[in-house]
């Protein structure tokens, strides 16, 4: 694979955070549906901590930090050697656990298999999630005008 890690058009970046952002009883489901999974060995097994969260303001100011935010990592190795990681929101162990394996899957030949079963679903779903998120805050958009006095 590339220094970037493409797999069918997605790049690993890209499946990572999907798998970090998605919600659990989004991709638990998905990942069920996965029959044959590798034996594994554990580099990092699953556990629980805390990030700093930084934010800027209007996207180009200076940064500052915004809060805390729990998150829940692992790392493994698969029998033939690939590495997978999985950093995910929250306090899953099991999502953590299957993330890494979903990373680790992604970068060899499994990976046409794992994004049809998973990472195209997933990604729809959240898609449509933030559409209709957007689409819900747009219905309360309230539209400013002014009016010319005429005394100019």
């Amino acid at each position: 694979m590339t220094e970037q890690m493409k797999s069918n058009g997605i790049t690993r970046q890209e499946w990572m955070g999907l798998l970090a952002r998605a919600p659990e009883d989004a991709m638990m489901p998905l990942w069920d549906r996965v029959a044959d999974r590798p034996s594994f060995k554990w580099l990092r097994s699953p556990e629980i901590g805390g990030v700093m969260v930084r934010g800027r303001a209007g996207a180009i100011g200076a940064p500052f930090n915004l809060g805390e935010m729990t998150v829940t990592r692992c790392s493994l190795a698969l029998e033939d050697g690939t590495v997978g990681h999985g950093y995910v929101q929250g306090r899953s162990k099991p999502k953590a656990e299957a993330a890494a394996l979903i990373d680790a899957l992604m970068q060899t030949e499994a990976a046409d298999r794992l994004t049809e079963l998973v990472i195209t679903p997933l990604k729809t779903q959240m898609q449509g999630k933030r559409k209709a998120r957007a689409a819900k805050a747009a219905a309360t958009k309230v539209e400013f005008f002014t009016l010319v006095r005429g005394e100019d």
